[in-house]
Parts: C-alpha cells; sequence; structure tokens
C-alpha cells in the first residue's frame, strides 16, 4: 500500500540539508546507515497506538493507553522533534507484558504548552500532576531525550510513583558532552533564530536524518512529528536555551538517586554522544547500561526490537536486582 504524499517540502528539505552540510556528525551516520534508512518509507504501515486528549491541570494533552491491564505499568513519555507516535513500532510487543501508557510532554508532540513548560521543573511538576490524575502506581518510566531529564527531575525532587526509571539518548549530567548541532542549540543564539525561521518541517527532516542508521519512518509518521512542532520550534529553542541552568537542577542530585535504572543510549548517537552513558552509569546509584551497537538517536526505532526486549527484561525483575 502506498504511502500519503511526502510532508517535507522542497524547502525543507534544502534548509536541512544546509544544516547537516555544517554538521560535521552527519558523515559518520550517513556511511553506517542501510540502504533507505533515515528516507520516508514508500510504504505505509497500520497504525496500532490509538493516542487520544485528555485535560490535565488545565492544559490538554496527548495520551495513548493500552497492553496488558494487570501487567506491569510502563509510562513512556515523548522525545523532541517525535511524538508518542515514536512508540507505535513496539507498542504491540511490549504490550503483550505490560499495561502502557504513553504522553506527549506539555509542549512537546501534540501536547498544548510553550514557553511555561520549556523547563525540567516544569515537566515534572507536570509529570506529577498526570501520574496522580491517572492513579499511577509502581510505574517503569521510559524516556529518551526530553524525556529523559522529566523523568531524572521527577524522580529526584517529587514524591514519586517509579518502581524505575528507564532512560537515555538525552541530557541529565554535567559536563555534558553534545554533537555539534546540540552544541549551535544551546550556545547560539543566530541557530536558535535559524532554527524558528526555517520552521517545523526542516527541523523534524533534520533531526530523523542525523538519527536513523536502521529505521525508515512512513510519510504518516513524519506528518504527526510536523504537525507536532508547526509554529512552536521558537519556544523549543527556550528549552536549549536554558539547558546548562536546567542541567543544574539534576547533576548534583544523581547520587542521591535511590532508585533502579536503565541506562540506554545508540553508540552512533550525534546528538548526545554515548559517553555521557557512560559516565551517566558511573554517577547512580543503582543503574544498568545498555549500548545498542550500530544505532542512532532513535534508539526505540533504530533497535526496535532490541529496545523492547531490553524494557520486558528489566519490567520482568531485572530492575530489582540493580
Amino acid at each position: 500500500m502506498k504511502s500519503t504524499s511526502n510532508p517535507i517540502g522542497f524547502f525543507d528539505k534544502i534548509n536541512s540539508s544546509v544544516l547537516l552540510a555544517v554538521t560535521p556528525e552527519y558523515g559518520q551516520i550517513k556511511a553506517a546507515r542501510i540502504e533507505g534508512a533515515g528516507r520516508i518509507s514508500p510504504s505505509s504501515r497500520p497504525q496500532v497506538m490509538q493516542p487520544e486528549y485528555r485535560t490535565i491541570a488545565g492544559v490538554k494533552v496527548r495520551v495513548a493507553e493500552g497492553g496488558k491491564q494487570n501487567g506491569p505499568v510502563v509510562l513512556l513519555l515523548s522525545p523532541l522533534p517525535q511524538s508518542i507516535l515514536c512508540y507505535d513500532l513496539i507498542w504491540n510487543r511490549i504490550g503483550e507484558q505490560c499495561r502502557l501508557v504513553a504522553l506527549d510532554l506539555p509542549g512537546f508532540g501534540r501536547s498544548e504548552g510553550g514557553l511555561e513548560f520549556m523547563s525540567f521543573e516544569a515537566q515534572s511538576r507536570f509529570l506529577d500532576e498526570f501520574v496522580r490524575a491517572l492513579n499511577l502506581k509502581q510505574m517503569h518510566i521510559v524516556g529518551p531525550d526530553v524525556g529523559m531529564p522529566a523523568a531524572l527531575h521527577y524522580a529526584i525532587h517529587r514524591d514519586h510513583e517509579a518502581a524505575s526509571l528507564i532512560i537515555g539518548d538525552g541530557p541529565g549530567i554535567l559536563p555534558t558532552a553534545n554533537g555539534s548541532i546540540i552544541n549551535k542549540a544551546v550556545n547560539s543564539g543566530f541557530w536558535r533564530m535559524m532554527f524558528k525561521i526555517t520552521g517545523a518541517g526542516a527541523f523534524v527532516d533534520g533531526g530523523v536524518r542525523l538519527a536513523l542508521v536502521n529505521y525508515s519512518p512512513s510519510a504518516e509518521e513524519i506528518a504527526d512529528y510536523v504537525a507536532s512542532y508547526k509554529g512552536r520550534i521558537g519556544p523549543i529553542t527556550h528549552w536549549f536555551a536554558t539547558y546548562p541552568e536546567n542541567l543544574a537542577t539534576v547533576d548534583p542530585h544523581l547520587a542521591e538517586l535511590d532508585l533502579p535504572v536503565k541506562v540506554f543510549w545508540g553508540d552512533l548517537d550525534q546528538f548526545l554522544l554515548v559517553d555521557n552513558a557512560h559516565r551517566l552509569n558511573q554517577r547512580l546509584k543503582r543503574s544498568d547500561l545498555q549500548v545498542f551497537e550500530n544505532c542512532g538517536h532513535f534508539s526505540y526505532q533504530d533497535k526496535a526490537d532490541d529496545f523492547a526486549e531490553m524494557i520486558l527484561r528489566w519490567v520482568s525483575g531485572g530492575y530489582k536486582k540493580v
């Protein structure tokens, strides 16, 4: 079955190509990439997740639920520049054994929210409200990318309901080992302005092309990501501008976190380098590290089968051994 039309426009592609041309790490990703990966798949794939909207603490957020209702509770947080649909590939597999709840964090994905949510503190405060509203208990929080600091801040600073954290490919430790694209977003007002001007299409296209070594997203999936960030890149850049001060609310407390933590990372992650994973694992009191080989930043898609198995092994008892 043929997919819908390409949601990435001609000028979006040009703008993302210009950005990637001044991103030295892109060559390493291109060299490792299997044929077709990082490009929109020519065929569509039926979507299994069924997202809906709920209003929590006055904010309209997109949520999906499913899986085995009496299984371990797994809460999946959206990454940037994607949405909860990034988990569609592994949804049924982990849902065979787990109760699943997925959340587009406020200000990200298709949830409401803007500048007021562009801090680790604001994300964890909302996460606390969300968990209480859904009465989630003893949950395992999966937090890649921007979901990682939200999960860490929540577990460190809130009276949390987490049984464990499954985090990776995101910020949480100082000094942070960034790829050049993150350094541009964090340190340069010029580049933040350029991201805002070029818009959501280029932002998503550049992110996908720099993040994927093995996976080809569908046009429907990419269309959801573009719609998620249309007109919202300005507030998103504020999240990067305040990155160092936000990290300072998490890094000093890492050794105090008395909770099982599974740290995961793609060895070819060019956004946040894998060195972050090794240092984070050393700093945490109770943690275990899994590095996915020949894998980019979107490890939950780039190594989907391995990622799903990692979650299932962890929540079925692995976390109790850490």
